[in-house]
């Protein structure tokens, strides 16, 4: 693969398309690079699904491998407002990002809803479970954003974190209804922050709308940011950047050291790490997003194949969500097949919420191994779609732009 797409010598965006510059394509490759690191990540995470391993747990290996995927959702979250930013400043037209963040966001709902859930499950059994998860998330942040873009980007940025740092206030709206009320329709504020109402019984919801609209909000406004020049941009970064990680090991330690010393309490460190993320909390965030944002200079600098590899998961994010979990779903089987002699499907019925008996749980070394194939085997189909979208006319291919 080329390595001049990473190259920090060359212009700030990346034109991946012939013509002029105005209508080409702007891709700044750092943001691709950082994007196809959380992608390959994420499918960490989703190996340990299918394995059987908790979501963190008493041992180090279990921990981290739990705690590095954290950086996943927020970074993908975040870079989907940058890369709205950067789509708008191509379009040179308010009206048309918005008809487009609201298109593409319904498409991942939709998604979602058929897709992704079936890929997750293997059957279609929905009377018993629906999944509210990140691309449902993901699609509705689209469509809410699609409604700020014509605000002033400072705007933008200003409401996405105070929704971040204040978003407790949202668990407020459904006490104040009526109790008739609150019973048959407040239980749909659950979509957007948890106020401990009853909804549907084989409705899971991960992820609620808020703070990720937020989220999405702040990253937008950090697309202006991104088009400086390259000084400037990586001086902001690591301002911003180490701003946000220190906030975090202040405020984060503080409340570790300020416990009440308990005999059953994990290590101070798993205490400081292991944030809330259901809903994500103000620490979690900042854990999150701080260093990401700091080591974007240093991924301007990045060399090599690997480098290329990750640039490329990074380029077709959506086109590698569709395709991973699928795929997981097959290798999980065929290593019970392998194991027991039998691929109980039943264990997956409602994934990611696995249930695995206790004695067929895999190791960290299978999860791991089953990872590394899962992610080689993706690279191929990626590269052909990332080629594919180098093309200009693929841009005027109706809903294939929106992948």
């Amino acid at each position: 693969m080329e390595t001049s797409a990473i190259d920090p010598r060359a212009a700030t965006y990346d034109q991946t398309t012939t013509g002029s510059p105005e209508r080409s394509a702007p891709r700044i490759a750092s943001l691709d690079l950082v994007r196809g690191v959380v992608m390959v990540l994420m499918a960490i995470d989703h190996v340990r699904v299918y394995s059987g391993l908790p979501a963190g747990g008493p041992t180090s290996g279990i921990f981290f491998t739990r705690w590095i995927t954290h950086f996943c959702a927020p970074t993908f979250v975040f870079l989907a407002g940058t890369g709205a930013f950067l789509h708008g400043k191509k379009l040179g037209d308010k009206r048309a990002l918005a008809r487009y963040l609201a298109t593409r966001g319904l498409i991942l709902v939709l998604l979602e809803l058929t897709v992704i859930r079936l890929a997750w499950t293997f059957n279609f059994d929905y009377a018993h479970f629906v999944l509210a998860g990140v691309i449902w998330m993901l699609g509705w942040c689209m469509v809410l954003l699609a409604g700020l873009v014509r605000l002033p980007t400072k705007a933008i940025g200003t409401i996405g974190l105070v929704i971040i740092f204040l978003q407790q206030i949202f668990a407020l709206p459904p006490r104040v209804l009526p109790e008739s009320l609150r019973n048959s329709v407040g239980w749909l504020w659950e979509f957007v922050y948890p106020a401990g109402l009853e909804g549907w019984p084989a409705l899971s919801i991960l992820y609620t709308i808020v703070p990720w609209i937020g989220v999405m909000a702040a990253g937008y406004a950090f697309g202006a940011i991104m088009m400086r020049e390259p000084a400037e941009r990586r001086r902001l970064c690591l301002r911003i950047g180490l701003s946000a990680t220190t906030l975090f090991l202040v405020g984060g330690g503080l409340i570790v050291f300020l416990s009440p010393p308990s005999a059953d309490a994990p290590p101070a460190l798993f205490q400081l790490l292991g944030q809330q993320k259901y809903p994500a909390s103000q620490l979690f965030l900042l854990m999150t997003l701080g260093p990401m944002i700091a080591l974007l200079p240093l991924t301007e600098r990045a060399r090599g194949w690997i480098a290329g590899v990750f640039v490329t998961f990074g380029r077709v994010p959506m086109f590698y969500y569709l395709l991973h979990i699928p795929v997981i779903h097959v290798v999980a089987l065929v290593v019970t097949l392998l194991r027991e002699g039998s691929v109980h499907p039943e264990r997956y019925a409602q994934a990611p919420y696995a249930s695995v008996p206790e004695e067929y749980k895999w190791g960290l070394p299978l999860l791991y191994l089953v990872f590394v194939i899962v992610v080689a085997a993706l690279y191929v189909p990626c590269r052909w779609f990332a080629g594919i979208k180098a093309y200009r006319a693929y841009r005027q291919k109706g809903w294939l732009r929106y992948l």
